[in-house]
């Protein structure tokens, strides 16, 4: 990933937490029909490995857990906010014209081997915990034993499992961190104005930035 050091993110358990606040991620492999991704929840454990390890699951019927090359990295993907940002929002535009458009957007490369498991009560316990982790929000949240277990078995046969113990990391977020202090502002209202929840998230966030800066 292009990340120059402006936008560059090291820190080791904010990556962690990014990767585990993450709803979805990419999983990308090479096989031997070329690269194919699939779109997936996974779960990390950061006391494995350097940098963690990752784990979740594909559908049976998909051929990248049969055709990915073992000895190839693979490569999953964390994306978190992001925005297209107008140049009408820089104060810079009335001063010197010379502005363009641009995207602010986080994201987390994790890289790594990935190693494919058929084994039952390893499956089942990933459908259960990935389950935990996305009811937590719930007032009643459902679990896996709600379910007859005669189905949850036959569910378990129709899914393969894998993991990925993260070798290489790399995280960016670019949210103006390059332009003057007044374009950065500029940025903010510009956001706030448009009254959309996401892009409020992002201004919020560079907000945050804006007072880690600048402190008290």
């Amino acid at each position: 990933m292009y990340t120059p050091k402006a936008f560059e993110v090291t820190d080791l358990p904010k990556l962690q937490a990014a990767m585990k606040q993450s709803e979805l991620a990419t999983l990308v492999t090479n096989t031997t029909h070329g690269l194919v991704a699939t779109h997936l929840p996974l779960m990390l454990d950061e006391t494995r490995g350097e940098y963690g390890t990752l784990t979740g699951h594909v559908s049976r019927a998909n051929v990248q857990w049969r055709e990915t090359d073992p000895d190839a990295e693979g490569l999953i993907i964390f994306l978190g906010l992001d925005t297209y940002v107008s140049p009408n929002w820089y104060p810079a535009k009335q001063e010197t014209g010379r502005v363009v458009p641009t995207w602010n957007y986080a994201a987390i490369h994790a890289y790594g081997h990935i190693t494919f498991f058929e084994d039952v009560e390893r499956l089942r316990t990933v459908v259960t915990e990935l389950t935990r982790k996305h009811e937590a929000a719930f007032p009643a949240p459902w679990r896996v034993t709600d379910a007859p277990a005669t189905y949850i078995d036959s569910q378990l046969k129709a899914i393969v499992g894998f993991e990925c113990q993260i070798t290489r990391l790399e995280g960016k977020q670019k949210f103006s961190q390059n332009r003057s202090a007044e374009d950065r502002l500029g940025v903010i209202e510009g956001l706030l104005e448009l009254q959309d929840e996401r892009k409020r998230q992002v201004a919020e966030l560079m907000d945050g930035l804006e007072s880690q800066r600048n402190p008290l």
